[in-house]
């Protein structure tokens, strides 16, 4: 499933914004995690509805994946 570009492009600063938050970087940091993270190729690949799920739960996977 495609989704929107500018929405896929909402969600993602969301989850960087959380995800630096949660791990107390900086936003650059958490903008690298997740570009080079496993979750975006898959986002964006649409090889998955994993965008579907909620800011919070993509957050708790991307942790779940740095670490």
């Amino acid at each position: 499933m495609n989704a929107s570009p500018t929405l896929l492009q909402r969600k993602y600063s969301r989850i960087i914004e959380k995800y630096a938050e949660k791990a107390n970087i900086s936003l650059c940091e958490a903008l690298d995690a997740f570009y080079n993270s496993k979750m975006y190729r898959l986002i964006d690949e649409g090889v998955s509805d994993i965008h579907c799920m909620s800011d919070e739960y993509l957050v708790k996977e991307l942790q779940n994946e740095i670490f």
